[in-house]
């Protein structure tokens, strides 16, 4: 297993807040700390500074920010079929975008 932390980043555009976050957010909560995830920002209102076209997805959004021990971690928890379940219950509720990166390993040698 790796010992490089990963990050999952998930930008949504809500529909129903209501909705989104008694089901979907409800069922996943439990799941990202099961699969060994902790949340670090979970809140709406992003403020979109710079995109590539005007009215990019993003502007208004919510974000969600959750750290993993490692990508295998995060991965076993994106492909479980915990998650295909609540992930159902997004649908037409939310339209989502998810970014998964791996923490950046710093030493004060040249790469």
């Amino acid at each position: 297993m790796s010992e490089m932390r990963c990050y999952m980043i998930v930008t949504a555009d809500i529909a129903d807040r209501d909705a989104f976050i008694s089901g979907y957010g409800a069922a996943t909560a439990p799941l990202v700390a099961k699969y060994g995830g902790r949340y670090l920002l979970r809140g709406p209102g992003a403020r979109l500074l710079e995109a590539p076209d005007v009215g990019a997805f993003g502007d208004g959004a919510s974000m969600v920010i959750s750290e993993w021990p490692d990508r295998e971690a995060a991965m076993r928890f994106w492909n479980s079929d915990d998650y295909a379940k609540a992930k159902a219950l997004r649908a037409g509720v939310a339209d989502v975008q998810v970014l998964l990166i791996d923490a950046p390993k710093f030493t004060s040698e040249p790469a």
